[in-house]
């Protein structure tokens, strides 16, 4: 006998629901944040933040307890590898949801959900090379002063000699 669904139903049968789930999971956890509608968003979060919950404890037990649910073995091991410790310190919350305008097709409000330490390690990235531009540019502007302080240097060694 069916048995009722915490939580929004997202259509279709249980197993459909699952393997929706399952096959979202995999996407979020191999590209870092997907874009998805709002609804199978919010009933993917409490999935993939229980998922990094079982990464971040790193036993064999857990290990399998996720391969029932992700059946690619390089995610997992990415889940297991680098998100599971990139969390250890953190008690929850691994996700956040940012609501983006309705689809153009059909009007359906989407969402993007992602996680939250990705987006802290891009951001770094961006500070990064942000700091490297503006060293280039320091560089630049004294390489520039250097030459002109040569040229000048020349120019009065030139009048010296004449």
């Amino acid at each position: 006998m069916p048995k009722p669904t915490k939580g929004r139903r997202l259509g279709g049968s249980p197993a459909h629901e699952r393997l929706m789930l399952a096959n979202l999971a995999t996407a979020l956890f191999e590209h870092g944040g997907i874009t998805t509608t709002e609804a199978k968003a919010r009933r993917l979060r409490p999935v993939a933040e229980r998922l990094i919950t079982k990464a971040r404890k790193g036993d064999l037990h857990n290990r399998r307890q996720v391969m029932q649910t992700i059946r690619d073995k390089s995610v997992v091991h990415t889940l297991f590898t680098e998100i599971g410790p990139q969390f250890a310190d953190r008690p929850g919350g691994y996700t956040r949801i940012t609501k983006v305008g309705p689809r153009r097709g059909d009007n359906a409000p989407m969402a993007r959900i992602e996680l939250v330490e990705a987006l802290t390690v891009q951001q770094e990235a961006v500070g990064e090379a942000e700091a490297a531009t503006t060293r280039a540019v320091k560089e630049d502007a004294l390489a520039k002063e250097s030459t002109s302080e040569a040229k000048a240097d020349e120019a009065a060694e030139e009048k010296k000699d004449a």
